[in-house]
């Protein structure tokens, strides 16, 4: 399964990008407003780490509005994967867009059904948000199970991105369900990584080291 971040904050990028763990970032507007910087400003910061997969969203409504900055972010970088919401304007905007070549990561999905739809107008990836439906009482993880079913029964190449993961939990259930991608903030990465056994034990290692003769 491959790792995203899901930030705009290029120190965060890079500090995992260098640790050889990044797969790809995912950003949107809420993200980069936090950084206090121009959007495209910070999208060519972040492509220029070498990250394969950046994903830019469209902040327009209206399917012509969104072909016209899809086509633009497409052009910023090659790396660029296109953020559309899941609506009838943005169904029609990722079959044009998919259709002209342009990778789309169709966002803001919250059933099985709309990544039925994602699927059939070609998006590259579907972007379902567990963490939200979890607030609502829902079983996020039950809608992945859902999706990768259905995605796998009619061979759709559409890729799951399972986004608004909130703990590592949710990172290993979405790796054992068969996931394609989880995206997740800098601190659920850096999580993914440690173990209190783990510290512990180091720390037993090193003063057991300071027991050894050095001479």
């Amino acid at each position: 399964m491959q790792l995203f971040l899901d930030t705009a904050s290029v120190s965060e990028i890079r500090t995992m990008w260098e640790i050889g763990i990044l797969d790809g970032v995912t950003t949107n507007p809420t993200l980069v407003a936090k950084e206090g910087r121009k959007f495209e400003e910070v999208i060519r910061e972040i492509c220029a780490l070498g990250v394969p997969s950046v994903s830019a969203e469209v902040v327009a409504t209206d399917t012509e509005g969104m072909l016209r900055e899809g086509r633009h972010l497409r052009g910023v970088h090659p790396s660029i994967y296109v953020k559309v919401p899941m609506t009838t304007a943005g169904l029609r905007a990722t079959r044009i867009l998919a259709g002209e070549g342009t990778r789309v990561n169709m966002t803001l999905v919250f059933s099985a059904t709309q990544a039925l739809l994602a699927a059939k107008v070609g998006a590259t990836y579907v972007s379902p948000f567990i963490g939200r439906l979890d607030d609502q009482g829902q079983d996020g993880m039950e809608l992945i199970r859902d999706i990768l079913e259905i995605y796998r029964r009619y061979s759709f190449p559409t890729k799951v991105l399972v986004a608004s993961v909130r703990h590592p939990v949710h990172v290993l259930q979405a790796a054992k369900l068969g996931a394609d991608i989880a995206t997740m903030p800098y601190a659920v990465m850096e999580k993914l990584a440690a173990h209190p056994l783990t510290d512990s034990g180091l720390a037993r290692f090193l003063k057991d080291w300071e027991k050894v003769p050095k001479e």
